[in-house]
């Protein structure tokens, strides 16, 4: 058996949201990711900002480093139905400590900071209300992945519909859906669920 076959997500946990207002007055929300990895900040941003590695673990490729501020980037969404490239610039890069640029208009906020001998990695980004436990399960697992290919044991990357198929999305989705007093859909599709 291979450690992806192994793989199951913990619970729920290390998530939080918050509603703010915008420049229209409409409704805004944040969706705000707490992770403690074992891993040096150093190692950490490595894997934040360079293509190959976002590559192993990201829900986006880059076609150049996130490490630069004002770095030109194009950002691919992995598993959209069509293609869905975004071009952005790095507005904060302050290597290993804070990063930022947007993904497909959403604000992405990285904080790095040293704890214990490894990081904490909070990510600040703002996401459509009834998307916010997708959003949630789907980092969680991507946070997951990313800590496998930190520790030299990568289990693959799971983005997109292929982690809505599996089994431990559907359960995180739920937990984060109770935690945050959201109806979930019925999601995934239950053709997707058979698959």
């Amino acid at each position: 058996m291979t450690d992806r076959e192994q793989y199951t997500p913990g619970p729920a946990s290390g998530a939080q949201i918050r509603k703010d207002r915008g420049q229209n007055n409409e409704e805004k929300w944040t969706l705000i990711l707490v992770r403690e990895l074992r891993h040096s900040p150093e190692k950490v941003w490595e894997a934040l900002t360079d293509p190959t590695h976002l590559r192993e673990w990201a829900p986006f490729d880059a076609d150049g480093n996130l490490g630069t501020a004002g770095a030109k980037v194009n950002l691919t969404t992995v598993g959209a139905p069509a293609p869905r490239v975004t071009e952005t610039t790095v507005t904060r890069a302050d290597a290993p400590k804070a990063l930022e640029y947007k993904w497909g208009g959403f604000d992405m906020r990285w904080k790095l900071e040293a704890s214990g001998g490894g990081t904490r990695l909070t990510l600040w980004t703002n996401i459509g209300h009834r998307f916010i436990a997708m959003g949630a399960a789907g980092w969680h697992i991507c946070f997951d992945v990313l800590d496998h290919l930190l520790s030299g044991t990568p289990i693959g990357r799971m983005v997109g519909p292929e982690a809505m198929k599996f089994g431990g999305w559907q359960r995180l989705h739920a937990e984060y859906a109770k935690q945050f007093g959201i109806e979930t859909p019925n999601w995934p599709p239950q053709a997707a669920q058979n698959s």
